[in-house]
């Protein structure tokens, strides 16, 4: 079975030849986990413009239960792609490594959520003129949220490689967002009534 590889430019053009590397090379992904869906490859211009010209790739693994997320830049397409599957494939092998480790013992119910998409950078606060401050939504994404336990939403959470993690507490049966303090630590919130 061979993974379904979707590849995008974004104001960048993506090559015949880049493409056919990108597909090769994402195909390695399905030795860590059989359940891959899909992985979805974005190239970009980098946001910081002040750096010097290059690429940005962005890989979003979909697997069954778990995203799995890789970024980085570099001076060409195929630097980028492989700075970004370093980190992806890092982030896949301690997955394997995590589910590995727990055959064996039962599993629980409902302890993950499908992501048709991420959530990144909803709001951005924007001064105006007069001295008061006002809100702007840059970027709206929505997800469907499944119960999961809070240890689950924090794995998921550092797969992506995100500071918070929204997601439906099995014990509580509440929304709840789970956070990284600024010492490391984690932080929870969840809805009252």
């Amino acid at each position: 079975m061979t993974v379904d590889v979707v590849v995008l430019g974004r104001h960048v053009e993506v090559s015949n030849g880049v493409r056919d590397h990108t597909v090769a090379i994402l195909q390695r992904v399905e030795k860590f986990a059989p359940d891959v869906r899909r992985v979805d490859v974005d190239y970009s211009t980098p946001h910081n413009h002040s750096r010097a010209a290059g690429t940005q790739c962005e890989i979003l693994v979909h697997l069954k239960k778990h995203l799995v997320k890789g970024t980085a830049t570099g001076s060409d397409a195929r630097t980028a792609l492989d700075r970004a599957f370093a980190r992806v494939e890092h982030q896949m092998r301690r997955l394997h490594d995590r589910r590995t480790s727990r055959r064996g013992r039962a599993r629980r119910n409902g302890a993950a959520k499908n992501v048709d998409d991420v959530d990144e950078d909803l709001l951005a606060s924007d001064a105006a003129d007069d001295g008061e401050s006002s809100f702007s939504v840059v970027k709206a994404k929505q997800f469907e949220v499944k119960p999961m336990p809070v240890e689950e939403a924090a794995l998921q959470m550092e797969l992506l490689g995100h500071d918070f993690f929204l997601f439906t507490s099995t014990e509580s049966g509440r929304a709840a967002v789970i956070y990284r303090r600024r010492d490391g630590l984690f932080g929870l919130i969840e809805a009252t009534g």
